[in-house]
């Protein structure tokens, strides 16, 4: 019997793999509309029914691929015959990453990736792109990543130190190594730190969770009745790092008594609050509170202390979130929308008490390229120019934090990244506008919070990844005198 099939017939066409599917429509939906994929891949992975297995699968993906995807794209220009990868469509860029992470990172076999990969481009794309994905994902993996990691150190001229091999090999833009190294320096790290801290941004973050109106036993016995896992924290107390699960199982975090939040930002929030002061501990302001975990933590330690905090936030939907976050104290927290820097203009005289506050929080906005490890796309959205408007805001509201903070009070403040134009830069040009603030031993404070001693340069604290398994969190701490000349 003759094996050819009549010219009516079609070849089947078999199911794209959902877990897989998940992946490629939220890659897509980073790359074509600015989604954040720690928000983007939970909702679609309940969309898409996954069950355990299959949505850690997908998450692995999800993010490996977009932490790696410098990497990839380097690799898979050798194999599109000369064709540029920034020629390529967004749709068939997507896939040949995901493809190249399944063949080099999981070490999946090659006729399960490849398969895997084309029948999404066949199914959801063309059979022309199926056809191209094919070929690119079969020249890629004809290759180890070793002999890839060879072939790219000859691209970069066998300068396995230089930043052109580090950015390409690490996945990071170039301007970000540099100002990684730059802040390694600064605070006083080896120049050869940076892998460590190149390696440990490309790491998975394990969960943090913060206990605020309940104890830490209580928080653990929480999580074990949902059937997960859990570990205490590195850094701080009051942490507790989640063995897998999804955090928002825990009825301490569906209840607000406990939150996700990472924790450096625990730390930088509980270092604001065991400050001495020389005035009444009685009024707090969080400057820019949005989403709200600092907000929350510093709820849950301003309840002990009979003290009030007022919460203010730019944006109306991150706004909604404090609200949410600090649901527990709504009863002490007061709280505002409108520009922060509000507080040191004229329009202070609606907003601000009449005898300042006693501590405040100026957790910045800034190029967050400290907490790459948790938001891995943030590394292709940010240049190195964007420091420059930010810097501009952030010192513009030190200066109204400060004019907001009373004397004897004591101002913190903090940013999601070491870079030196948003951090040390920052105080040090405050502080040679206005001599009379005292810069407080920020690390020697925070370490009566930490479960390891801290130490740092010039009174200032900076985390890193790799050293405190956290993110890259900078925080200063200012304290006004009695007695102020402005």
């Amino acid at each position: 019997m003759s094996s050819q099939r009549p010219t009516n017939w079609k070849p089947g066409r078999g199911a794209s793999d959902n877990a897989r599917l998940v992946v490629f429509d939220v890659l897509m939906d980073v790359e074509r509309n600015g989604a954040y994929a720690n928000l983007a891949l939970p909702r679609e992975i309940r969309r898409a029914h996954l069950n355990k297995q299959d949505a850690a699968y997908a998450t692995n993906l999800c993010y490996g691929t977009l932490r790696l995807q410098g990497r990839w794209d380097a690799i898979i220009a050798h194999c599109t015959n000369g064709r540029s990868v920034n020629d390529l469509d967004t749709e068939v860029k997507v896939l040949l990453r995901m493809g190249a992470h399944q063949l080099l990172e999981f070490g999946t076999p090659a006729h399960a990736a490849i398969n895997e990969t084309v029948v999404i481009a066949r199914n959801e794309l063309s059979q022309g792109i199926a056809g191209l994905v094919n070929a690119v994902l079969r020249r890629v993996s004809e290759r180890s990543l070793p002999q890839w990691q060879a072939q790219l150190k000859q691209d970069s001229g066998n300068k396995v130190n230089s930043v052109s091999f580090l950015a390409t090999w690490f996945s990071h833009p170039q301007w970000i190594i540099r100002a990684l190294d730059k802040a390694l320096q600064y605070h006083g790290r080896p120049h050869k730190d940076i892998l460590n801290v190149l390696r440990s941004d490309n790491t998975p973050a394990s969960v943090a969770l913060a206990a605020r109106g309940l104890s830490i036993e209580e928080l653990r016995a929480d999580i074990e009745r949902g059937h997960m896992h859990s570990s205490e924290g590195h850094l701080v107390e009051n942490a507790v790092l989640l063995d897998g699960g999804d955090p928002h199982r825990v009825f301490a975090v569906k209840d607000r008594l406990a939150g996700v939040q990472d924790e450096g930002s625990q730390l930088v929030a509980q270092t604001l609050a065991a400050a001495q002061l020389e005035t009444d501990d009685d009024l707090w302001l969080d400057m820019c509170a949005g989403p709200g975990g600092k907000t929350a933590t510093l709820a849950g330690i301003a309840e002990e202390r009979g003290a009030r905090i007022h919460a203010n936030e730019l944006h109306p939907h991150r706004l909604d979130l404090v609200i949410d976050s600090v649901q527990p104290w709504s009863n002490l927290v007061d709280v505002r929308q409108g520009d922060a820097r509000d507080f040191g203009g004229e329009e202070a005289v609606g907003i601000l008490p009449e005898n300042g506050y006693a501590r405040i929080l100026i957790d910045a906005p800034c190029t967050g390229i400290g907490a790459l490890r948790r938001r891995p796309e943030a590394r292709w959205r940010k240049e190195a120019g964007d420091a420059i408007d930010l810097a501009k805001l952030q010192a513009e509201l030190l200066e109204a934090g400060w004019k907001a903070l009373r004397p004897g009070g004591v101002l913190a403040y903090s940013t999601c990244s070491p870079y030196l134009p948003e951090t040390s830069e920052i105080i040090q040009a405050f502080g040679d506008k206005h001599p009379d603030a005292i810069r407080l031993d920020t690390p020697a404070i925070a370490s009566t919070q930490s479960r390891i001693p801290l130490t740092g340069v010039n009174g200032e604290l900076q985390l890193w990844p790799d050293l405190h398994n956290s993110d890259a969190m900078y925080l200063a701490l200012l304290a006004k005198p009695l007695s102020v000349t402005e």
